[in-house]
């Protein structure tokens, strides 16, 4: 457990070592505010001054003077202010906000409280009728006064593109920063599809009668029982089917007296066509009565899925009466994003994983890409067929589809260079002399190593793959934020 001494003689060299690294990364030349300077932020002009003028940990007051396109002072503004240290390594990053209130017309004031020392770069953001505007301010503990961060400034050396860092052999070591070369490379993405098990809908099989009649004894009694094919589900009482038999029997007997099988064989196919097996027709035939309740018989063997009758119902023709589904074969279907359905084709292998069973895993082929898009999610399912006879899959059971697509070559840069800025992704290219310039790129695929590049880098460019969390530090990364 640690002391408070030594808690707090961490926290003051952490806080030493941070403001020394960013003291010494170097960055572009921001313009330092004065009196009079005001300086653009979207459709206003802003200014701002801190009291005590060196900032320090602890309490700071902000002031904010904004006018607008024309110089007048603005009213009734809606103005945030936060000072923000950024994250670094497994520090997250930490934030000081300013409550700001109108204190004259078009000035307001706030205060704000570093924890500890280091950069805070303060970000302002305005709105108002007129519309919406921010600006940056670097802002260090320590250090007098404010630099406008986003202003557009350079470095007036007139090579470096706005933005641009250097940072000397030695800052670079104790960073940790690394650099890699852009590179053409055989890339594989693997899509990860969340769904579930589902009933093979080819193996569905609905039983409906083609006679009107009443149920008698129910044997397929509840849903989720198990049938066999062949065996009784019910028996039915159909004055229609009792009238069939009774014909017949009746034509069964002229045909042995007369030798004429035309009418028995119509009959016969009547009868078949009813549901009625060549088993119970030759019971028929050697009992020589009709029956009044005869037994309907499982077309498959499955189980049970919807039971829409009980003993003693009435039905009509055509009407369904049970569905039973074979499960010895189920269906695993997925949702995959829009972007992703390029990348997937029919036959390609899968692997089925049950993340809530131990991650037990079926291999598999993608059996079928449905041909049209989802309306709420707007993806699209994939299906995969899966053998099992032994029972264990069980439609709704949770499930994800893992497929591999191989791209080929394509030129990619480490997954871990590639920083994200709104809809922007950016690398810092190293420039060789100690420079690390931002450069934006445009991405295509990706995997968890590697990031496809179409647009922006060249096979060969140098880019940074670690420490540019610290290059990428708001109050850094600000001036160049425009030309991204």
């Amino acid at each position: 457990m640690k002391t408070p001494f030594f808690s707090t003689l961490f926290s003051t060299f952490f806080s030493i070592l941070f403001f020394f690294l960013f003291s010494t990364i170097g960055s572009p030349v921001m313009a330092e505010t004065d009196s009079a300077d005001f300086f653009d932020a979207g459709p206003f002009k802003v200014r701002a001054e801190l009291d005590p003028e060196t900032p320090k940990v602890g309490k700071n007051r902000v002031t904010v003077w904004v006018r607008d396109e024309a110089g007048q002072p603005l009213s009734g503004v809606t103005l945030k202010a936060v000072a923000v240290m950024p994250a670094m390594g497994s520090m997250p990053a930490m934030y000081a906000p300013a409550e700001m209130g109108e204190t004259e017309t078009g000035q307001y004031e706030g205060i704000f409280e570093p924890s500890m020392g280091g950069e805070w770069p303060l970000s302002i953001e305005i709105k108002s009728d007129a519309g919406k505007g921010s600006i940056t301010f670097d802002l260090a503990t320590g250090r007098k006064g404010l630099r406008c961060a986003t202003c557009g400034a350079s470095d007036g050396g007139g090579a470096d593109v706005p933005g641009t860092v250097r940072v000397n052999p030695a800052r670079r070591q104790l960073i940790g920063i690394t650099t890699g070369r852009v590179k053409q490379k055989k890339l594989r993405v693997t899509i990860r599809a969340a769904g579930s098990v589902t009933y093979d809908e080819t193996r569905l099989s609905d039983v409906a009668l083609k006679f009107n009649g009443w149920i008698g004894k129910l044997y397929a009694n509840t849903v989720g029982k198990p049938v066999k094919k062949g065996e009784p589900l019910f028996t039915v009482y159909s004055p229609e089917l009792l009238t069939v038999q009774e014909e017949y029997l009746e034509i069964l007997r002229r045909v042995s007296a007369k030798g004429s099988k035309h009418r028995l064989e119509a009959v016969h196919r009547r009868l078949r066509l009813w549901d009625i097996s060549e088993a119970q027709i030759k019971a028929l035939e050697k009992r020589g009565t009709a029956q009044e309740y005869i037994s309907i018989l499982a077309p498959v063997s499955g189980v049970v899925i919807d039971k829409l009758i009980v003993a003693g119902s009435a039905f009509k023709t055509g009407q369904q009466l049970l569905r039973i589904a074979d499960l010895s074969q189920v269906w695993v279907e997925a949702q995959v994003y829009d972007y992703e359905l390029p990348l997937i084709k029919r036959g390609m292998k899968a692997k089925v994983v049950l993340p809530e069973l131990q991650d037990r895993e079926y291999p598999a082929r993608v059996d079928f890409i449905y041909p049209f898009m989802e309306g709420d999610t707007h993806t699209a399912r994939v299906r995969v067929v899966l053998d099992n006879r032994d029972g264990f899959l069980r439609p709704e059971m949770y499930a994800h589809i893992h497929l591999k697509a191989k791209l080929g070559k394509r030129l990619v840069v480490p997954e871990s260079a590639v920083l994200y800025s709104g809809q922007s992704r950016i690398v810092f290219l190293d420039l060789g002399d100690g420079r690390l310039a931002p450069r934006k790129i445009k991405t295509g695929q990706r995997n968890r190593k590697w990031i496809e590049v179409l647009e922006g880098l060249e096979e060969g460019d140098m880019v940074v793959t670690s420490g540019n969390f610290l290059i990428a530090a708001e109050s850094k990364l600000k001036a160049g934020i425009e030309s991204w």
